[in-house]
């Protein structure tokens, strides 16, 4: 299997599985794989997902893997934050929330951190244009704050909270006051709520 044709076929999706390939050719040796890794043409992210190595420097191309390495899920918590412009820190990794099971992948591209959540919490998410056809999936900002408040509930005083330094201009610019306690109620969770008024008393939103 010559490389350039493999790359013609499967260059425009991005990712693949092994499945994609022998749908395409049936008789395809899988240890072409393993040497076209090794000569630094394809990015092995997890068992049977891989993509190109040229692709690695594409804007958002994180966010867009994340999506797909783990599926389902969408991009959250200290990612989300980040994204929006809510916090300060440079993310070290790319994290999101899935239905699945709490996970973490290591790859050449990085680390990638799945956190569970209940199906029904599955929700809150908006798709951005990655490329002119592909999108990735991310929170809206009011969720990403919920889900972080949710998932990390040791953020519960005035301490804790202010200690996040969040962008207060950002807050007040980004986050919509009624959307965001819509999303709160499908949590049905007091604890949760006690969390979200205190931090509106301490970022004055």
């Amino acid at each position: 299997m010559i490389f350039e044709a493999f790359r013609k076929e499967f260059i425009d999706q991005v990712c693949f599985t092994t499945n994609h390939v022998y749908a395409w050719y049936p008789a395809f040796d899988k240890n072409n794989l393993g040497r076209w890794v090794k000569k630094g043409y394809l990015v092995k992210l997890r068992n049977n997902l891989y993509t190109f190595s040229e692709l690695k420097s594409l804007n958002n191309i994180h966010f867009y893997l994340a999506n797909r390495i783990y599926r389902p899920s969408y991009l959250s918590l200290h990612t989300a934050l980040a994204f929006h412009g809510l916090i300060p820190e440079s993310i070290v990794q790319t994290i999101s929330v899935s239905t699945m099971k709490t996970t973490r992948f290591q790859n050449e591209l990085g680390s990638f951190s799945y956190k569970k959540v209940k199906n029904e919490l599955f929700f809150g998410y908006t798709h951005l244009d990655f490329t002119q056809d592909k999108t990735f999936m991310i929170a809206q900002p009011e969720k990403a704050l919920l889900d972080f408040f949710y998932l990390y509930p040791f953020y519960n005083t005035e301490r804790e909270i202010t200690g996040l330094r969040m962008d207060e201009e950002i807050l007040s610019e980004l986050i919509q006051i009624n959307r965001l306690q819509e999303l709160l109620s499908q949590f049905k969770n007091k604890a949760l709520e006690k969390r979200i008024k205190l931090f509106r008393k301490c970022y004055q939103i």
